[in-house]
């Protein structure tokens, strides 16, 4: 899709694009009400301002719609197809390290009371599973902060990628 055609979309159509980038209402509606965009970089700076600050409540609910990594989220969904596109580049074939994954994210559930939750493109399952050894160690203010930064760089890669 291109930006043109993406200003021209109405409400509800901008609205089914957006969601699947990130399940917050208020980050679509700031996107929505952005448009028109003259640039690409003008929308990712709107993208990118409404992401800024995602709390608790927020980053829960879009958390719902993210699977364990290491998992393939099933479904006909948009969000679906985005998440087994970003973690298929991971090749998990390696069993041992599936079960390392598969074993930390059990922890960190039980650490955390959420899914751990990780930008998988442009990473190796080991560089993955290095980043949950280490936030396993975050205090929970700590890991709420990480967790908010890593669905904001999900979301911006997802709304970039609306227009390549």
């Amino acid at each position: 899709m291109t930006l043109t055609e993406f200003n021209a979309l109405s409400e509800q159509q901008a609205r089914q694009i957006l969601t699947p980038c990130v399940n917050i209402a208020q980050w679509v509606d700031q996107v929505i009400q952005g448009r028109p965009y003259a640039s690409l970089p003008q929308a990712m700076a709107c993208a990118t301002l409404a992401s800024d600050g995602w709390q608790d409540e927020a980053i829960a609910l879009a958390l719902a719609q993210h699977p364990r990594i290491g998992e393939r989220m099933t479904g006909d969904s948009q969000e679906a197809a985005l998440s087994r596109a970003e973690q298929a580049t991971l090749g998990l074939g390696e069993q041992q390290t599936l079960q390392a994954l598969l074993l930390g994210n059990r922890q960190y559930e039980q650490r955390f009371n959420r899914v751990f939750l990780i930008r998988a493109k442009g990473r190796t399952p080991a560089d993955i599973l290095a980043h949950l050894h280490r936030r396993l160690g975050n205090n929970d203010a700590q890991e709420l902060l990480e967790t908010a930064e890593q669905l904001q760089q999900i979301t911006l890669l997802r709304f970039q990628e609306l227009f390549d």
